[in-house]
């Protein structure tokens, strides 16, 4: 029996763990119309037969039984949300694409906020930075669209702006970089995309296109295509995860973000999943007008990566009943890492009744829907006892100190860097002996990070080699991404953690982290399901950068309408019929 869902007063059903009911019967012989992608961030293939075997009559555990599961996909290298999903929808890996990170750095570009006049003359390199900070207010949940009444009715978050040129009015041009002369432009995240994607291709046919994630950031999937630019996805619904939960109207001061209680991601998540379950029934995500159903649709959860990362958090015991949280549950695993803690069982059986909302709404119709579900990265670590803070700031104040001492007058050694759980690092000199002083130093330097007990209490815990097992440096680190030398974007030095790493402050401000290269961020889910699948297990190791090919060869399109397919040749799921 199924009961009204009540988190936040999101009109909206759901269905049970042991009430799934979508058609059991054969669908195979149809050809699909639409393709509905789902990505559990966050998301490990062991979670998935964890979840399965404890709950053999979920959604999920039907999507495993009926479709294709993928037990060996691996997510590209880095791991960050950016690459995962861009390599979900071009079919491309960052060599290809040229999406390193959600926040990366270009030498060609300029920094934000260069002035027309002062464009000939200003030196490139420039932080490229697409998540929140783009947008026109990145405190409010509507980006800066200045809804009213939002923060007394977040049902009122569906009035936010979804078609492109609404969403081109949410972004602070200002805070993009800039385009070299004679253009001097803002480099909107569409345009740094060097490929195009699923939405570009389809919308090209006239098709309808429609996305939800966490930040404006990703109009990114639209890619370089469309006429004009930029306009690929037809409603792209992006409510920004890192806003304040509270009014933050001066003089209010912004509050936690959505990711820092795991009950406030559900919610958040909870949005998105009304707005898929919009497009489903023909409506803008907002549920109104007629339009056609999106050939290509779907969201990211957000709730599985925040119940990894998170040390404790209120939970929902019952993610249907809004009175069921409990306070202060331990995040990430137990078990030595092999049985998700109670946090995170929470927000898998939530994704769970999200999905079951979905697939068993009467609009659905899996006769001619597949659903792709996926995830843009995995965490690491998964066991609290691997787990090593690092202070990443003090690593990078003491690397530029050091190079300081030594070379006094010229400019700070890092020109940018980004550390979860590896270290991407881009060097303003770019010498060989800059190159080695950098290795060299990372590799000499040590001392005390933070552990975590099975409890969540912390203990000082030592360190080596900037918690490195393998550093790239200079002509290493494009021949190990696969670009050439004087490609404008790769990282100078790329160090590959040793199992547990992570960069963060002093405390357990998170248990785990994605960005590097070891298997708990890589190995994910890949379940293909729906019209025209039949089941089976294959073993053989896929990526999911296959998933946007695949997406085509569904829909009975070209796969080699995406450029990075051509590229880098990549194939069409295998063992699909």
């Amino acid at each position: 029996m199924c009961k009204p869902k009540l988190i936040l007063a999101v009109l909206m059903s759901a269905c049970s763990l042991t009430t799934t009911a979508f058609a059991d019967n054969d669908p195979h012989s149809i050809p699909a119309k639409h393709v509905l992608l789902i990505s559990v961030d966050g998301m490990h293939q062991a979670d998935l037969d964890w979840f399965v075997a404890k709950y053999p009559n979920s959604t999920i555990a039907k999507l495993v039984h009926q479709g294709v599961e993928y037990t060996n996909a691996r997510t590209p290298f880095p791991s960050d949300s950016f690459p995962g999903m861009v390599g979900q929808v071009t079919g491309g890996d960052p060599k290809t694409t040229g999406i390193y990170y959600d926040d990366e750095y270009s030498r060609s570009l300029l920094p934000q906020g260069t002035s027309m006049a002062a464009c000939a003359s200003t030196k490139p390199g420039a932080e490229v930075f697409y998540a929140e900070v783009i947008a026109k207010d990145p405190n409010r949940l509507d980006s800066g669209q200045d809804i009213p009444g939002l923060y007394t009715d977040f049902s009122k978050i569906y009035q936010l702006f979804g078609d492109p040129a609404g969403v081109a009015s949410l972004i602070n041009t200002a805070s993009l970089p800039v385009s070299p002369s004679p253009s001097c432009n803002p480099v909107y995240p569409h345009d740094y995309l060097k490929v195009n994607t699923v939405f570009g291709v389809l919308h090209n046919y006239h098709l309808r296109t429609a996305w939800s994630d966490k930040h404006i950031a990703y109009e990114i999937l639209n890619g370089p295509s469309g006429k004009p630019a930029g306009t690929s996805i037809d409603d792209l619904f992006a409510p920004e995860i890192n806003s304040s939960t509270t009014d933050p109207t001066p003089p209010a001061q912004p509050g936690p973000d959505w990711t820092k209680d795991n009950t406030n991601t559900q919610k958040y998540d909870a949005f998105k999943a009304q707005a898929v379950l919009n497009w489903i029934h023909g409506h803008d995500h907002a549920g109104n007008g007629t339009f056609a159903i999106p050939t290509i649709y779907g969201m990211n959860f957000q709730a599985v990566s925040t119940a990894q990362k998170l040390n404790t958090s209120n939970y929902y015991k019952d993610p249907l009943d809004p009175s069921s949280i409990v306070a202060n549950g331990l995040g990430g695993y137990t078990n030595d890492g092999t049985v998700p803690g109670p946090v995170l069982q929470s927000s898998l059986t939530f994704v769970d009744e999200e999905l079951a909302a979905m697939l068993n709404d009467k609009a659905f119709d899996p006769q001619n829907t597949v659903v792709i579900l996926s995830a843009k990265h995995g965490q690491s670590p998964r066991n609290r006892e691997d787990l090593t803070i690092i202070n990443d700031g003090a690593l990078n104040d003491a690397l530029n100190s050091a190079w300081a001492s030594q070379h006094p007058g010229t400019l700070p050694l890092i020109a940018h860097s980004i550390d979860d759980d590896g270290i991407l690092m881009w060097l303003n000199d770019r010498s060989d002996n800059a190159i080695d002083f950098a290795r060299n130093f990372l590799l000499s330097y040590s001392g005390t990070g933070v552990g975590s007990h099975e409890d969540g209490s912390s203990f000082a815990k030592p360190f080596t080699q900037a918690g490195t097992r393998k550093i790239y440096a200079g002509e290493e680190a494009a021949d190990f991404i696969g670009v050439p030398k004087l490609d404008d974007r790769y990282p100078d030095i790329i160090g590959i953690a040793q199992h547990g790493s992570v960069y963060a402050g002093g405390s357990l401000s998170k248990i785990a982290e994605h960005g590097g290269d070891a298997q708990d961020d890589r190995h994910v889910p890949l379940v293909i399901w729906g019209a025209g699948i039949r089941n089976n297990i294959v073993d053989d190791p896929v990526q999911t950068k296959q998933i946007a090919p695949t997406i085509l060869h569904l829909l009975g399109y070209n796969p080699r309408e995406l450029d990075a397919v051509r590229i880098e040749d990549t194939r069409v799921l295998p063992h699909l019929h």
